[in-house]
């Protein structure tokens, strides 16, 4: 299950909308509605287009994924792996957007329901996001780095 929850992290690391006290910075809700709706189609390209190029990801029992590049290969990958798989459900909330300047962070949850190939059983995972952004001088917010580990269910006693 860890393994799978790994191969899983680019696409559960889409966010659907922030939800803060104040409003998010001009931009981060459409990078927001960009990251999800790319998770919920599996869509590297659209995934890849959203990070930096210096960008780290941060996974679960796994090295860091330094710069665009080994972020592709990694994603491809994982595609590779999932050839028949396709996202049946995903929901995602952000919270606590702090900006400053060219940077902000966020925190969010994530509940994906994906459908294996070969009668396999779904992969039906939580998860917890924190991302930095970074806005380029084109003006759009891109990820910059992304920690993610796994979640409880909504119900689940935590052990």
């Amino acid at each position: 299950m860890r393994l799978m929850s790994a191969l899983l992290i680019p696409f559960a690391c889409a966010t659907l909308g922030a939800q803060s006290p104040s409003p998010a910075p001009p931009g981060i809700d459409a990078f927001n509605r960009a990251f999800a709706d790319a998770t919920r189609h599996m869509d590297n390209a659209a995934t890849l287009a959203l990070w930096d190029d210096d960008g780290v990801s941060l996974l679960p029992s796994t090295k860091p994924i330094n710069g665009k590049a080994a972020i592709t290969k990694f994603m491809n990958d994982v595609m590779s792996s999932l050839a028949g798989a396709h996202m049946k459900s995903f929901e995602s909330s952000c919270f606590d957007i702090h900006a400053s300047g060219e940077w902000a962070s966020e925190w969010c949850t994530e509940h994906q329901i994906v459908e294996l190939p070969n009668g396999k059983a779904p992969f039906d995972g939580y998860g917890k996001m924190l991302l930095v952004l970074h806005r380029s001088a084109d003006g759009k917010w891109r990820l910059h780095d992304e920690m993610w580990n796994q979640g409880l269910a909504p119900n689940a006693k935590p052990s």
